[in-house]
């Protein structure tokens, strides 16, 4: 009886272990238990797949062709390997660029040294339906151990991306700068494409140390003050677009120029890879026409009520075009009236004389009126100049005979000063065409 007791404990501390081998985290021979983690051991280990080559990642879009498609791997044996061959396996969309039905191979350049990385490049059509997303692929890889005969093989799943490009323009809203004063600017960054761009820098560039090494400068950028230079804008989505303001003075000297602002532009692409784009912002730079209007009155002339003026233009270019108008303000009932009195030049007073009418029965005494000075400037665009003012319209004088005739006498002196400006304006033309 002691014998079968002894026996029954022997065989049961015999199978205790196997009975409780499921209770302890012990990892069984051979594996690594239920770990989240797979454990495979190999020669070869997949580490990236995308388009382009071993040197930079290409933006591709749908319709792409013969295009390059690198499949990074990396040697983690403890032998070299050698023979290195691919066999790329992709979705419907993709296919080889030797044409339909054809398989994607590729062959690597060199041997791969044991812990070193190696590529594989393979050429690839993408359907013009394809879209803007992730895609699964599968690589096959064939190699050879130094001094081992014999191919191995290994499989590798990866997922890969269309990126879509990004295209990147600017263009100032207003191309049009004006010498000898202060001009507000709007330059516009867009991403035309279809890939977006993120973290974008733009700078306006100073070429102005460059121009010591160059003979010729393909910018004058560095002959106006530009009170700001660097913008940080974000993400710009495809086909959306964000705008930089700036301030820029621009001397006289640059009247009539071509100014060409380089801008350099710094983003992240879709492959997260930093970029540096150059692109060149132009603008036309224009004189300054810098018109006043003064010695508003009104005289009679042989029984006429004249509304006379000057104008002075105290800018850098002549006004084109000019002409003169007389509207009526509130009750007035003066009739519009307009006058051409062609250019207006520089430094040199323009004298206008508009006859006052009236719609309807004369009102005399006070009149709000409004004097416009339209005129053209050297892109011909019009340009319209309003001076509201108050008149005091007398009534003509009825007594013809008695006494002399102020208006007669004053006529002869206006015509005097209107001859006596048009020669100055005419000499001084002439000066000027002939230095």
């Amino acid at each position: 009886m002691i014998d079968a007791k002894l026996l029954l404990s022997l065989i049961a501390i015999g199978i205790s272990p196997f009975a409780f081998e499921s209770s302890y985290a012990q990892i069984a021979s051979g594996g690594f238990g239920d770990s989240p983690f797979e454990r495979d051991y190999g020669d070869v280990k997949f580490l990236d797949a995308y388009f382009g080559t071993a040197d930079e990642k290409f933006e591709i879009d749908a319709g792409d062709k013969n295009v390059p498609f690198t499949v990074v791997m990396a040697n983690v044996g403890t032998q070299d390997i050698t023979g290195i061959r691919g066999q790329l396996s992709l979705p419907l969309g993709f296919s080889a660029s030797d044409g339909p039905g054809s398989l994607i191979f590729a062959d690597a350049d060199s041997n791969s040294l044991a812990g070193e990385n190696f590529y594989l490049t393979f050429f690839v059509d993408i359907d013009k339906n394809v879209k803007v997303q992730q895609y699964p692929g599968t690589v096959k890889v064939d190699y050879s151990r130094l001094r081992e005969s014999g191919v191995r093989t290994a499989f590798e799943d990866f997922d890969f991306k269309v990126t879509g490009k990004s295209v990147i323009n600017i263009r100032a809203l207003d191309p049009f700068l004006t010498s000898l004063q202060q001009n507000y600017v709007t330059i516009e960054i867009s991403n035309d494409g279809t890939a977006p761009i993120s973290s974008v820098n733009v700078v306006l560039q100073n070429t102005q140390s460059e121009r010591a090494s160059t003979t010729q400068s393909i910018t004058n950028i560095e002959n106006v003050v530009v009170l700001n230079t660097d913008w940080e804008i974000g993400e710009i989505n495809p086909k959306s677009k964000k705008q930089i303001e700036l301030d820029i003075y621009v001397p006289e000297s640059l009247k009539g120029d071509t100014l060409r602002a380089p801008i350099e532009i710094t983003y992240f692409n879709a492959h997260g890879d930093k970029h540096t784009v150059s692109r060149i912002a132009d603008f036309y730079v224009k004189g300054l026409i810098d018109l006043s209007i003064y010695n508003i009155d009104v005289i009679e002339l042989s029984g006429t009520q004249m509304l006379i003026g000057e104008i002075i233009n105290e800018g850098n270019e002549d006004g084109l075009f000019g002409f003169v108008s007389v509207e009526p303000r509130g009750d007035s009932n003066i009739k519009p009236t307009t006058q051409f009195i062609d250019e207006i030049e520089i430094d040199a007073p323009v004298p206008f004389n508009v006859p006052i009418e009236f719609d309807g029965k004369p009102r005399y005494g006070e009149h709000d009126i409004t004097i416009t000075v339209r005129y053209k400037d050297s892109v011909r665009d019009e340009i319209f100049q309003p001076l509201e003012a108050t008149i005091f319209v007398e009534e003509p004088s009825k007594d013809g005979g008695s006494g002399p005739d102020l208006s007669m006498a004053a006529i002869p002196i206006i015509a005097a000063a209107g001859i006596g400006i048009y020669i100055m304006r005419r000499r001084k033309k002439v000066t000027t065409q002939e230095s």
